[in-house]
């Protein structure tokens, strides 16, 4: 155990916490009711039995629990079809995969929220020289930022379309390392709406990390073509061990299988092992894990408002993400911060997070993980780039009553440097 405790000045806090966030937890447990309600159908209509949980071996030819959690998936995502797999080694794989299904060689990615996440910015080809990125295949990218209000700049949107030859729209639902606030689904919505309305034939692809789960529907209810995703975040509930799904129009998925194995192969082949009953009850328990680790992102942003940091989102203020972001101008504070999380996490609570040179990031980050799954978002972590304005991005929490202690030690951790 950490040789820091929970002091008393903190005890005292969060008992005022609890009573602030009362509202806000009912409105989360609302969402998880619903979603509960969603995902029980789904199992339901697709007649989920033991049979679905036997794993394949080889090519995996024939597996019925894979091809029936593709159409749970796509129930779920509100799109034609869906691509469930193991075989994605992590987000960023799956959303490579399908920006490759959504945008052809001598067509324009254009992202409207500003720059997308570090992890994309090498296969895109707008960092490093890196061989097959889209840029080495002839695809050109472009950006639109976010407006003045953290929400989507319609106006700038529709000037950028009319630019012509844009093949794709890469919409990035959450946060990243940045200080703007996650898109809504209806947000969302409204883009699809404004693309579609220009050119129906332009590709609206989604960047669904962190957001499955935290509103009552998603992206591809509102005319997302294409959306992806990581298991080892909020989909597959703290109990997936790995993979990523790709969900949309059924051409576009079947483009992104190819990517994934090999043209003519796509998503027909796939071993599972003996992980089908891990995703099908991991998605199970998905819509309350994502409840618990959103009380946990309240709880942290009214703690830490009370003690004088800036945080984003507020505690009141609308989710569509599991991610809060706690700013704190110094180095040293966001290490002694990581170092909190880390000391309350329930593996590795001894270890002392120090910033390294991380893949796919330009600068050194710390990372605070203590999972149960490598580098489970879902779980509680912190992470966050040694860089001005020095920001923890907080995510996760399998039960609530967990991330609150993690939360509180955090917060004492502080107190004590």
């Amino acid at each position: 155990m950490s040789q820091v405790r929970i002091t008393d000045q903190i005890k005292a806090l969060s008992k005022q916490v609890m009573r602030d966030c009362a509202e806000q937890f009912g409105i989360i447990d609302a969402v998880a009711q619903t979603n509960t309600e969603k995902v029980l159908g789904a199992f339901h209509n697709h007649r989920v039995s033991d049979t679905c949980f036997a794993g394949t071996t080889g090519y995996g030819y024939n597996d019925k629990g894979r091809e029936t959690l593709d159409l749970i998936f796509a129930d779920i995502m509100g799109t034609q079809t869906a691509m469930v797999r193991t075989g994605f080694v992590n987000g960023t794989h799956a959303i490579t995969c399908a920006l490759f299904a959504a945008v052809r060689p001598g067509q324009t990615l254009l992202s409207v929220a500003g720059l997308p996440y570090d992890t994309i910015h090498g296969a895109i080809g707008i960092k490093g020289d890196y061989r097959g990125s889209l840029k080495d295949y002839g695809i050109a990218y472009a950006q639109v930022e976010l407006g003045a209000d953290g929400g989507p700049d319609y106006e700038a949107i529709k000037g950028a379309l009319a630019q012509g030859n844009v093949g794709a729209v890469l919409i990035q639902r959450s946060r990243g390392y940045a200080s703007r606030r996650a898109l809504s689904v209806a947000e969302i919505g409204t883009i699809c709406a404004c693309v579609h309305e220009f050119d129906k034939d332009i590709v609206v692809f989604v960047d669904n990390c962190y957001g499955e789960f935290t509103e009552v529907i998603e992206p591809g209810d509102v005319g997302a073509d294409l959306l992806a995703g990581s298991l080892i975040k909020n989909p597959g509930g703290g109990i997936a061990p790995m993979g990523g799904y790709v969900a949309g129009r059924e051409d576009l998925v079947e483009a992104a299988a190819f990517r994934l194995t090999t043209p003519g192969i796509g998503a027909e082949c796939g071993a599972t092992l003996d992980v089908n009953r891990l995703l099908f009850q991991g998605l199970f328990f998905a819509p309350h894990t994502v409840a618990q680790a959103m009380k946990t992102a309240v709880f942290c942003a009214r703690l830490f408002e009370l003690l004088g940091y800036k945080t984003t989102p507020g505690y009141q203020d609308f989710r569509s993400d599991i991610v809060q972001m706690v700013e704190f101008g110094k180095p040293e504070l966001l290490e002694r911060f990581c170092m909190g999380i880390q000391a309350g996490a329930p593996i590795d609570a001894h270890v002392t997070p120090v910033p390294w040179d991380m893949p796919g990031y330009d600068n050194q980050v710390i990372m605070a993980a203590g999972a149960f799954i490598q580098g489970a978002s879902i779980e509680l972590s912190a992470d966050g780039p040694m860089r001005a304005p020095y920001s923890a991005y907080l995510q996760g929490g399998l039960t609530f009553e967990s991330g609150k202690l993690g939360i509180m030690l955090a917060a004492s951790y502080l107190e004590a440097q």
